[in-house]
Formats: structure tokens, C-alpha cells, sequence
């Protein structure tokens, strides 16, 4: 048994990544290849079902802004010697009919926004908001680290031998729950509190490397704040209103250094 918790910690300890930015330790039990396939897969299968949105200056606006920051990540994740990371993103911006104040962006970059969240963002920083903020997720790979995690629970350290030889049918599994796969709803399993703050923090980074305002920020959340007592899906996980409207505000210093 002892050996077993030895190797187990030494699996963990291999399975360990750091995000880019902020240096988090994460736990990463599955290659980028194998959740960039499910993510091109379940994306493949939400667009057949999706409506696209025909409105030519809003999709202009989103594919803009959506592009602007990616390239100031991409700039900045090859000036930090992370060429291999940036060249596995494909980015590409689509903006759908829906009126849920929504937006997500799947592993590899594929970035959805709902027309829903556009009466929100207001203009282009407060769109850089909320793409800043998605973009994070993809790039602090906050999805490998929930499919990890459950694998680690559904697993457990006695079955380290189990985990290890199939580790690709056990992502699977559980991607095709996270993603949602064949569903038009459900493309994401909701990320901790503590992921969704530490997409908050790079996105607000992220949308000043691109030159917007960070400072725009507070206001488009207070803007969210104002729909009602029933909670939107963009906020389901989130930290409360205040708390976070509060820690944006203090966040928002160290992202104006970044602002070109």
C-alpha cells in the first residue's frame, strides 16, 4: 500500500503544469491532444444546431475584438517561450442568436458569444471583457484541470493502475459530460470559484495587452448584476456580485501596467 501512495504521489507530481501568467500549479492528467479533439468534436456538434447570427456589424465587432486579444496573448505567450503552446490554438470568433447573456470558449479556441450578453458589453471594451475572460479559460487550460480532478475522484489513488492504462477511455467519459457532446446545451461544466477568479485576473490582462480598458471591468459586472434574482449561467459559478466587482477593482491597477 505504501508503494502504491508513493506512486501515486510521483503520478500526481508528473501530472502537475503550471498557467501561463499567473504560475498556479495545476493538475493536467491529460494531453492537450486528447482535449483538443473532444473540444473540436463537441464544438463541431453545437454549431449544427446553433444559429448563427446574420447581424454583419455585431459579428464584425465580436470577431475584431475577439482576434485583438487573441494575438496580444499569442505575442505574449511566444515571448515567454511558450511557441508550442500558442501554435495548438486555432481561434476563431462566432456570434450566435441566443438571448442567454452567455459566452464560452472551448480548449484549442473556439470562442462562442450570444447576442443575449451584447446589451451588456456595450461597446468594445466591454466586449473585451467578457472575451479577455473566456479566452483565459482555453489558455490557463481550465478544462484539462476539471477533467483531471474528476478523474481523480472517479478513480481514486487505489486505482492508479486503472487511471493509468486508460486514461484516454476515462477522459473521454468524462469530457463527453463536461462538453456536452451531441447536446446543443451544457457545453461546459461550470469551473470553480477559484479558476473563474483566476480567469478574471488574465482576462483583465489579456484585454489591456490588446489596448482596452480594464477599467471598463466593475461597470459591465454591475451591468450583469442588474438581471433579476434568477441567476444567469455566465455568473452560475462565479464569486457574488460584490466580492467580485471588489476584487476586479483591485485588479485592475496591475492590468493597466500591461495596457498599451
Amino acid at each position: 500500500m505504501k508503494k502504491i501512495a508513493i506512486s501515486f504521489i510521483f503520478f500526481i507530481m508528473l501530472g502537475c503544469s503550471s498557467v501561463p501568467l499567473t504560475g498556479r500549479r495545476q493538475l493536467n492528467l491529460v494531453s492537450d491532444q486528447e482535449v483538443l479533439a473532444l473540444s473540436n468534436q463537441s464544438f463541431s456538434d453545437y454549431m449544427k444546431t446553433a444559429k448563427v447570427s446574420t447581424d454583419y456589424m455585431k459579428t464584425l465587432q465580436v470577431a475584431r475584438v475577439g482576434q485583438r486579444i487573441a494575438n496580444a496573448v499569442m505575442s505574449f505567450l511566444r515571448n515567454n517561450g511558450m511557441t508550442a503552446d500558442a501554435a495548438s490554438y486555432n481561434w476563431q470568433f462566432v456570434l450566435v442568436n441566443d438571448n442567454t447573456p452567455n459566452a464560452f470558449c472551448m480548449p484549442g479556441g473556439k470562442v462562442v458569444v450570444n447576442t443575449g450578453i451584447l446589451p451588456y458589453t456595450l461597446d468594445d471594451d466591454g466586449l473585451a471583457v467578457v472575451l479577455g475572460h473566456e479566452i483565459a479559460h482555453a489558455v490557463a487550460k481550465h478544462s484539462s484541470e476539471r477533467i483531471s480532478q474528476q478523474m481523480l475522484v472517479q478513480y481514486g489513488g487505489v486505482a492508479l493502475n486503472t487511471l493509468m492504462q486508460n486514461k484516454s477511455d476515462a477522459a473521454q467519459a468524462l469530457a463527453n459530460q463536461i462538453y456536452g457532446v451531441g447536446t446543443q446545451v451544457g457545453v461546459m461544466l461550470p469551473y470553480s470559484r477559484k479558476q473563474e477568479s483566476e480567469s478574471d485576473r488574465m482576462g483583465l490582462i489579456f484585454m489591456a495587452m490588446a489596448g482596452y480598458n480594464p477599467e471598463k471591468a466593475p461597470a459591465f459586472w454591475e451591468r450583469m448584476a442588474t438581471q433579476g434574482s434568477s441567476t444567469p449561467e455566465f455568473l452560475s459559478t462565479h464569486p457574488s456580485d460584490a466580492s467580485r466587482i471588489a476584487n476586479l477593482k483591485k485588479l485592475v491597477p496591475e492590468a493597466m501596467k500591461y495596457k498599451k
